[in-house]
């Protein structure tokens, strides 16, 4: 199971890779191995202002549907269009390939004390 250094975590177990005023959003390596097999990922948030915490779609695996919920405030302003053909990669590459939505936010995400640091999501996941 993968814990990459260079990103944040939520409890919920999405992931964010801030570049800029660009956030990267998917779900960790951990929630794909406890969700199973991808089989549809649901985005119907595109273009909507969402607050933290706030649900901006879904995973259905093959025994359970997975809300995801927003790691910061901010607009989507992307959508992996590869997951609409191929879900699976979310349980291949979940930090690659499989990354879920791309968000504009404001520089206070970095001051955000809700993230995790990979240390912090290690300890919280039992990997520590």
């Amino acid at each position: 199971m993968k814990v990459l250094d260079d990103l944040l975590y939520t409890k919920n177990h999405e992931w964010i890779l801030i570049e800029d005023n660009i956030a990267t959003v998917g779900i960790t390596d951990y929630a794909q191995g406890e969700l199973g097999d991808i089989v549809y990922v649901e985005i119907d948030t595109l273009e909507q202002l969402l607050e933290e915490g706030e649900v901006f779609g879904s995973v259905e695996a093959v025994k359970t549907v997975s809300d995801l919920f927003m790691p910061t405030s901010g607009q989507v302003i992307s959508v992996n269009q590869k997951l609409e053909n191929n879900p699976e990669l979310v349980n291949d590459d979940p930090y690659g390939d499989g990354w879920i939505i791309k968000v504009q936010v404001d520089n206070k995400i970095l001051d955000d004390d809700q993230l995790l640091s990979s240390d912090d999501y290690k300890e919280l996941i039992g990997l520590s």
